[in-house]
């Protein structure tokens, strides 16, 4: 059975009527600074379509990871006010989830109107692994809809999670696919039935065991898989080489290993940096040189050198894979591209990804960080995924919750 739409629902009637929304505010915040409004934006033309429909629209999201109980820093304050100033609809924030704020300000609602609940991190039974318990909680959320409410999930960030607002509501009320979850669903199936080839992926960020699962799963899919970040050392040192001070998980030596044989059989080939920038320490000031990967012990700062960037050959190797590409996937920054004399690796793949006529994929959050940190615009790829560990957790063939709870 296949997920109803929001246009199905659309098309059924909201006016007057309490829609429930799983939307994605889990944005970085600098303080009570929104530093990334991504996910805002891409939240905001469902809740539109909604409230130019006339439904009252109630939205549940998280942010960060509160201990279930309310803090400061953790308030959807920032997000509300920022999806506020982006929307033209009125936008109010509860001062709880399902207290009295929120009791009393869904019940004066208007048609078109939009309350964002406050953090639903700040009730444990959120995340509880009591059916009962999280049962409970989502019961108190569809209590806010009413007698004829509706719930629309639009928070692919989240559809992983086996919690309340994703999974229990969806069991209680009327579920639909929001049109970003849609989109990203869509997007996914791209890069896993019926790819077009050839199709390359490249693969960054600081650790190689969280990607091990979805390396698995893309062996014998994936045309060609490009290294970089701090997981590149753990494969240098698979391949026999020295890695200084560099990031490096020597227990996941043999996995990688048995990925560099299997790779072959599978018709996948491994491309990993030949070059590296090595730091004296990790800093932005830091003295740095660019030396041969497989001679990084060989730097002016010895043992102690520390890579933080892939460097300009591999670079331009990565760019010329990308350009011959069909398909291209992208999870993980290249280096330590928060500081700028790092920020090479992943500044010549955001160009590549841009300069291509391949169908391109941002996925995580850290990378599409990276591109708007780097200057780089939305509408410049293909899509960015809203979705970091949804998106990897999908490539790895799991099922997901949030989507499975759906399709009934």
């Amino acid at each position: 059975m296949t997920s109803h739409t929001l246009n199905e629902l659309i098309a059924e009637g909201v006016r007057g009527r309490y829609i429930l929304v799983r939307s994605d505010l889990n944005v970085p915040l600098d303080g009570s600074a929104v530093t990334d409004d991504g996910r805002i934006k891409a939240s905001l033309p469902v809740l539109k379509k909604l409230s130019d429909a006339g439904a009252r629209v109630l939205v549940t999201a998280h942010l960060g990871r509160p201990k279930g109980a309310p803090e400061d820093k953790y308030s959807l304050q920032p997000a509300a006010a920022r999806l506020a100033e982006l929307a033209d609809f009125t936008v109010q924030l509860a001062k709880d989830t399902v207290g009295d704020s929120a009791k009393e300000l869904a019940a004066g609602l208007q048609d078109g109107d939009v309350l964002v609940l406050e953090n639903v991190r700040f009730d444990a039974r959120e995340t509880s692994k009591d059916d009962a318990e999280r049962g409970a909680f989502a019961d108190e959320l569809v209590a806010l809809t009413g007698a004829n409410g509706a719930f629309v999930d639009d928070a692919f960030g989240a559809v992983h999670r086996k919690h309340a607002s994703v999974f229990d509501v969806a069991t209680r009320l009327p579920s639909y696919l929001g049109d970003l979850v849609h989109t990203e669903v869509e997007v996914l199936r791209k890069l896993t039935t019926d790819t077009q080839r050839p199709y390359v992926v490249v693969l960054g960020g600081s650790k190689v065991s969280d990607k091990l699962a979805v390396i698995d799963n893309l062996l014998g899919k994936a045309d060609t898989i490009l290294v970089g970040g701090g997981m590149l050392f753990t494969f240098l040192a698979a391949a026999g080489h020295k890695v200084a001070g560099s990031l490096l998980e020597e227990d996941q030596i043999p996995v990688v290993q048995d990925y560099l044989k299997r790779s072959s059989e599978a018709g996948t080939s491994f491309v990993i940096p030949t070059d590296v920038v090595v730091a004296s320490r990790f800093a932005p000031d830091a003295e740095h040189e660019v030396v041969k990967a497989d001679a990084i012990e060989d730097s002016r700062f010895g043992a102690s050198g520390i890579g933080l960037d892939i460097g300009p050959e591999s670079a331009s190797a990565f760019a010329a894979q990308i350009a011959g590409a069909k398909t291209v996937f992208w999870n993980g920054p290249m280096g330590v591209f928060e500081f700028e004399a790092f920020s090479g690796g992943t500044r010549a793949i955001a160009q590549a990804l841009t300069d291509t006529g391949a169908f391109t994929v941002v996925g995580g959050g850290d990378s599409a960080a990276a591109v708007r940190t780097l200057g780089f615009e939305d509408s410049q790829f293909g899509h960015i995924s809203t979705g970091g560990g949804a998106s990897l957790e999908y490539l790895e063939g799991k099922e997901l919750p949030g989507l499975s709870v759906l399709d009934r």
